[in-house]
């Protein structure tokens, strides 16, 4: 049965059968999925935009080790992603790995909430003094970091679970696709928003137990919304290979063939026939001059061993492709540190502010956060409904600027960011100076919202970075290894959340053997985390100028657009 504006593109329901879709049936599929990861992001960030305060406030450790633990705990949670996509890839498919995920995640935020609600679980204080005993500190890690462990399993697959419901060998369902990636990050600021503006103050106001019990009745609210979708969600067929072997297969190849001529004419390399991948339904990639000596491995006169049969073109490009995505990754390593200081440096910093907002409320220092969020939502749609459309007109480029461009735009903001944090903190030690404040505990008479230029900018950063993340490392992962694109982006953010750990425990170190104090000690009134600022300015500028060079010579996958496995359909009217 063949129906006007409809499709059937080799995807399949959840029993195998063939797909009969329409664009608008996609997006019915996709409203569940994105449903699922604003409440995801509602119940995971309702955990992380607080933890330094929970860990410093109720467990009772000292600033350093709670931001290292905070930002240990959030690295592992954006790094299990890798996890979760090679589980996808290799084994479960993306729909049976989410529902493992979302078991996985259920367990840990329930052990949250006993281990948070029920008194016997909380520190105890003897004269003045509390502590966590081991027993309590070794049950809440475990309930955060299996929340760590089915988040990060999570992520790269409903991200790409959603991508998949449309087919971008059809142009007007790529654009689409684009337009996916930013209501992505869009929905993700959404979630953001309601967690650090609502559970925030719960936790501080009405206790940390009820809040995170909001924060599980969030998710589970999500899962719900997930399931519903199930009738109408297409799953893309799954090949049962080990990606480790075929990485490896293609530099061994090359190796062997490492004193044989390489012609500089590709086309007398080994490759099938485009139509052996449209009968196959896969993709073919074309050649790039990239990362030539992995040429060899395609080299013709390997036929004659039957042993060693030649790699084609298409599974050296695969590893170039990768290859590509591993430089920009470890160019985005000292961006993302911004989003560690997001949650960290600045909760802690906004803590020895004023924070009165009229006669009988305090802001609590982790909502500040929300105005990152109020401006992504306010310059996303900004981004995806003008300036895409208006610089489509002009570049002819589907996504209105190239994505690395997308990039360096957003780098450029972070670098400004830097700077204002560092004029910012500068102007609070001056007035420090100036009432003579000494102790931890005295309030800075600096209203809080002196931070808020910080913070939107960093807004504005995100803007051009999260949805262009996501989208650059999927659109150019190997077509069977999407979710181990999706996961290069999540491990991104992990890496960063690492060595803003690492960066910081260097810091307090070297300060402590320079000055006999730390910079970034419990006592921020007392503290240097301008230094701290004006280290990371440099080192982001240093980066900004690396990837606008690396970012000039990065050659991007170029694959067949032939429609495979498809159903040509009239567009006419009739």
């Amino acid at each position: 049965m063949e129906e006007k504006g409809y499709t059937l593109d080799g995807t399949v329901n959840l029993n195998g059968d063939p797909v009969l879709s329409s664009t608008t049936g996609k997006w019915k599929a996709c409203i569940f999925i994105l449903a699922n990861q604003l409440f995801d992001r509602f119940a995971y960030f309702g955990v992380s935009a607080n933890l330094v305060i929970y860990m410093t406030s109720e467990l009772h450790k000292d600033m350093v080790s709670s931001v290292t633990s905070a930002n240990n705990w959030s690295g592992t949670a954006w790094l299990t992603p890798v996890l979760g996509a090679y589980i996808a890839d290799s084994y479960l498919g993306r729909f049976w790995t989410i529902t493992f995920a979302l078991l996985i995640y259920a367990i840990g935020m329930g052990l949250l909430v006993l281990t948070t609600a029920l008194e016997c679980f909380k520190p105890t204080c003897i004269n003045e003094i509390c502590k966590a005993s081991s027993t309590q500190l070794t049950l809440f890690y475990i309930s955060i970091y299996t929340i760590a462990l089915g988040s990060g399993i999570l992520k790269p697959n409903l991200s790409t679970f959603g991508a998949d419901q449309f087919d971008d060998f059809r142009p007007n369902e790529k654009v689409f696709k684009v337009s996916f990636f930013n209501w992505w990050a869009f929905n993700t600021a959404c979630g953001t928003l309601a967690a650090t503006m609502f559970l925030v103050y719960i936790q501080e106001r009405f206790g940390w137990g009820l809040g995170y019990g909001v924060s599980a009745i969030g998710f589970l609210l999500g899962a719900v919304s997930f399931f519903m979708g199930i009738p109408i969600y297409r799953h893309k067929s799954r090949q049962c290979k080990s990606h480790a072997k075929e990485f490896f297969r293609v530099p061994m190849a090359a190796f062997r063939n490492r004193k044989l001529h390489l012609s500089s004419n590709p086309s007398e390399l080994h490759e099938f026939t485009l139509e052996h991948y449209i009968v196959a339904g896969r993709r073919q990639i074309y050649h790039t001059p990239r990362f030539r000596f992995l040429d060899k491995a395609a080299i013709k006169e390997r036929e004659r061993d039957g042993s060693n049969p030649p790699c084609t073109v298409t599974q050296v490009e695969t590893i170039k492709a990768i290859l590509g995505m591993i430089g920009i990754w470890l160019l985005t390593i000292i961006p993302s540190n911004f989003w560690a200081v997001e949650v960290t440096m600045f909760v802690k910093q906004g803590t020895t502010m004023d924070r009165k907002l009229g006669p009988n409320f305090q802001i609590p220092a982790a909502s500040l956060w929300s105005f990152v969020v109020v401006t992504i939502l306010i310059c996303l749609p900004i981004y995806d409904c003008c300036f895409v459309p208006f610089m489509r007109k002009r570049t002819g480029l589907h996504r209105g600027i190239k994505m690395l461009h997308r990039f360096a735009i957003g780098f450029s903001i972070q670098v400004l960011a830097a700077a204002v944090m560092y004029f910012v903190e500068l102007r609070r030690m001056e007035v420090i100076r100036e009432e003579h404040i000494t102790t931890g505990t005295q309030v800075v008479p600096m209203s809080i919202f002196w931070l808020l230029p910080q913070h939107v900018i960093l807004g504005l950063a995100n803007t051009f970075l999260m949805g262009g993340l996501l989208e650059f490392f999927y659109d150019q992962s190997p077509e069977q290894m999407k979710v181990l694109g999706t996961a290069f982006y999540t491990s991104t953010v992990a890496a960063g959340k690492y060595t803003n750990s690492l960066l910081v425990s260097v810091i307090d170190n070297f300060s402590k053997k320079i000055s006999g104090k730390s910079w970034l000690g419990n006592n921020l009134n007392d503290s240097h985390v301008d230094y701290y600022y004006a280290i990371l300015f440099l080192i982001s500028a240093l980066n900004l100028c690396l990837f606008l060079w690396v970012q000039r010579r990065y050659i991007y996958k170029k694959e067949n657009e032939t429609e495979v496995n498809a159903i040509e359909i009239s567009k006419e009217e009739t």
